[in-house]
């Protein structure tokens, strides 16, 4: 087949280096003022994320406005992999069917389950009971050794909203670290090299 006249043979990679040997070149090619700008190009980026999270925070009050769901204990509700937001204003009282996000003393994960019981005594103190909807017995085996009930300040958030299978990238890189990595060295060998047009 004839070639068209716009056509030309890749300027470097193709068949003499591959994407590596591109990246280095690319770097090579750089002046250093070229790479303190994408260097601070990527600075900004990673600070605006850290911003926007500590702004979620503020706004939800929850120390993890967005989790990811890990495991099948709350199916049919949330599956694993589905992205959750979560609100913790303290004002707000924890009502039985609610679903919370909690910690427990010695884990390091939150776990994500229903409310099914409140126990609200005369001084305004809450302790409640979770289970997940998948589970046949209530939480009591999953609390610190001794503890039967959670209180407000075991509570991380709660699920006011969802993205089904969002997640799904996080539970992969969770699961291959390796992965992570690299998915991490591409995206920052991209912004560093992206020039503006």
């Amino acid at each position: 087949a004839a070639l068209g006249r716009g056509f030309c043979w890749p300027r470097s990679g193709g068949i003499r280096g591959g994407a590596a040997m591109d990246l280095f070149g690319d770097l090579r090619r750089m002046n250093k003022r070229q790479l303190y700008y994408q260097v601070l190009n990527f600075a900004m980026i990673v600070s605006s994320a850290l911003m926007i999270w500590k702004g979620l925070i503020v706004i939800t009050g929850s120390e993890s406005p967005i989790v990811v769901v890990l495991s099948g204990s709350m199916e049919p509700a949330f599956h694993r992999g589905d992205l959750l937001f979560l609100t913790n204003f303290h004002d707000d009282p924890i009502r039985a069917g609610e679903i919370v996000v909690f910690k427990v003393e010695g884990r390091d994960i939150p776990i994500v389950h229903r409310v099914i019981k409140v126990h609200e005594k005369g001084n305004g103190n809450i302790k409640f009971l979770t289970k997940g909807d998948n589970n046949e017995v209530d939480d009591r085996g999953l609390y610190k050794e001794g503890q039967n009930w959670l209180e407000k300040k075991d509570v991380v958030g709660r699920a006011r909203g969802f993205l089904p299978y969002v997640g799904m990238v996080t539970i992969i890189m969770n699961d291959y670290p390796k992965f992570k990595y690299a998915l991490l060295a591409v995206m920052g060998a991209y912004v560093l090299l992206k020039r503006e047009s």
